[in-house]
């Protein structure tokens, strides 16, 4: 089977070895298991690969380069504008010589990819939409579109389109799915040490406005003034680290507040292990998996309303969703800390659901899709 990657990631070349962002190669390496040629068409960059980075593991892999496109600026506008037909024609290529096409949406290339597959109803396809679904939801009017061609069973056929959580009145191709990090073996019981002593606190993704990691200082912060011994560390990178480098140092949380950077999946697995609370403020995300892998190590996930979130949380059973608004939150994380009883009967809720989605069951789950 000649499999047919369409997507917005940025890869990167080192030797023979094409790599991009681990989590997103990581799920395709399970995909790519079912394939005997792998067609990838993506952005290229030439920038090195850091912590985050992982290759493909497939033998037989044709990278297809085509520009990064982006409308931030009136200059990448109007280039964005000029590169498109040649994306276009890259995309209509790749789909036409493939046995299988995957999408990854929401994005430009996804966009451009959901207008291609139309020209050809009978291929074999999947979808894979990893923001937020909810119909309800504010977005951008190009992943508003991206919805609306993949669930349109007129202009998308023979299409299994995979989507976070579970919405009413959806499309037949339309399917609620998941995604996972830890195998079935790496199942463990992790008792948490006694918080009186510290509370850990940790925060895993890009330090961008959207994610808020501000908030989630600001949370450990006005514990700390509480008489709390708390800590927070933060694992990622982004355009908000001078600021939240700033924000600590004015506020003198050095001790207590870490920005430890992007770190590999082992780094990371151990934090969680460590770690008794999770936070995510996001203002949007569809399947967010520091969530399901801090709640696989029994942490308790404190998240934002958005997307799946309730319903992964079991609407506050198994963690505590954010109202943003800073006296009412601490009330509530307050109140599980001076209930032991609640925080470990939430604790292992949180775990044993998080532990039921794993690589083992992702990956029978992908192998039915793959070799259909």
């Amino acid at each position: 089977m000649k499999f047919a990657i369409i997507t917005h990631v940025v890869h990167l070349q080192e030797n023979d070895q094409y790599l991009g962002y681990a989590p997103y190669v990581r799920e395709m390496n399970i995909w790519l298991k079912y394939a005997d040629e792998v067609i990838v068409v993506a952005p290229l960059s030439i920038q090195k690969a850091t912590a985050i980075d992982m290759a493909y593991s497939h033998r037989k892999i044709d990278f297809r380069k085509i520009p990064n496109v982006n409308f931030t600026s009136l200059k990448s506008i109007f280039r964005s504008i000029f590169m498109m037909p040649i994306i276009f024609w890259k995309i209509f290529l790749a789909v036409k010589t493939a046995d299988h096409i995957h999408l990854r949406c929401p994005g430009n290339i996804g966009l451009l990819g959901c207008l291609v597959q139309i020209l050809f109803p009978n291929k074999i396809k999947t979808a894979k939409y990893a923001g937020n679904w909810d119909p309800k939801s504010k977005q951008p009017w190009t992943y508003r579109l991206q919805k609306y061609i993949l669930s349109n069973t007129f202009l998308t056929r023979n299409m299994q389109v995979l989507v976070y959580g579970n919405w009413e009145r959806q499309s037949k191709n339309v399917k609620p799915f998941f995604t996972a990090t830890y195998l079935d073996t790496e199942k463990e019981i992790i008792e948490k040490e006694n918080f009186d002593l510290v509370i850990e606190f940790v925060f895993v993704g890009a330090l961008v406005p959207g994610k808020n990691p501000l908030y989630a200082i600001k949370i450990v912060e006005q514990l700390i003034k509480k008489g709390k011994n708390a800590v927070l560390n933060l694992y990622g990178e982004g355009i908000e680290r001078d600021n939240l480098e700033q924000y600590i140092q004015n506020n003198r949380l050095e001790n207590s507040i870490f920005l430890k950077g992007n770190q590999n999946h082992e780094t990371l697995k151990k934090a969680y292990q460590k770690s008794h609370f999770i936070v995510l403020p996001s203002k949007s995300e569809g399947w967010p998996k520091a969530i399901a892998e801090g709640m696989f190590w029994g942490c308790i996930p404190l998240a934002t309303s958005v997307s799946c979130v309730p319903d992964m949380l079991d609407f506050g059973k198994r963690g505590i969703l954010l109202e943003m608004n800073l006296s009412r939150d601490l009330a509530e994380i307050e109140d599980i800390l001076d209930d032991k009883g609640r925080f470990f009967a939430t604790n292992k809720l949180a775990l044993e659901w998080s532990q039921k989605y794993t690589t083992d069951i992702f990956e029978a789950e992908i192998k039915n899709l793959a070799i259909k």
